[in-house]
């Protein structure tokens, strides 16, 4: 079974870092892409990085560019989400997510990614 586990989320003020975590288990495929996305109250969900293992590339919604750095460490079978510069807009629940094969429909489609985990709160204070 795989199991997606998130952590590192917290309270920061603006200007301030945080790192996120996604830890995986029971993840055997080698073809693969890590997602971050998150939710804000009273918006949908959206894309925020992703990570493609096949090709090692990195995708970025356009207001974290230069603030947020999405890596991999294959040994310890985890996702980073580096944050720094954090805004008051980035207040959300971030999800990471992961698709086989993927992604195939877009790096920040959520539709895509066929498991998720629960979501590590991340709040910016001003």
């Amino acid at each position: 079974e795989v199991q997606l586990v998130e952590s590192g989320g917290g309270l920061v003020q603006a200007g301030g870092s945080l790192r996120l975590s996604c830890a995986a288990s029971g993840f055997t495929y080698d073809d693969y892409a890590i997602g971050w996305f998150r939710q804000a109250p009273g918006k949908e969900r959206e894309g925020v990085s992703c990570f493609t293992h096949s090709d090692g590339s990195t995708h970025y919604k356009d207001s974290v560019k230069g603030r947020f750095t999405i890596s991999g460490d294959n040994a310890k079978s985890t996702v980073y989400l580096q944050m720094n510069s954090l805004k008051r807009e980035d207040t959300a629940v971030y999800y990471c997510a992961a698709e086989v094969l993927g992604p195939t429909m877009g790096w920040d489609n959520s539709a895509g990614y066929d498991y998720w985990g629960r979501g590590t709160q991340v709040t910016v204070s001003s």
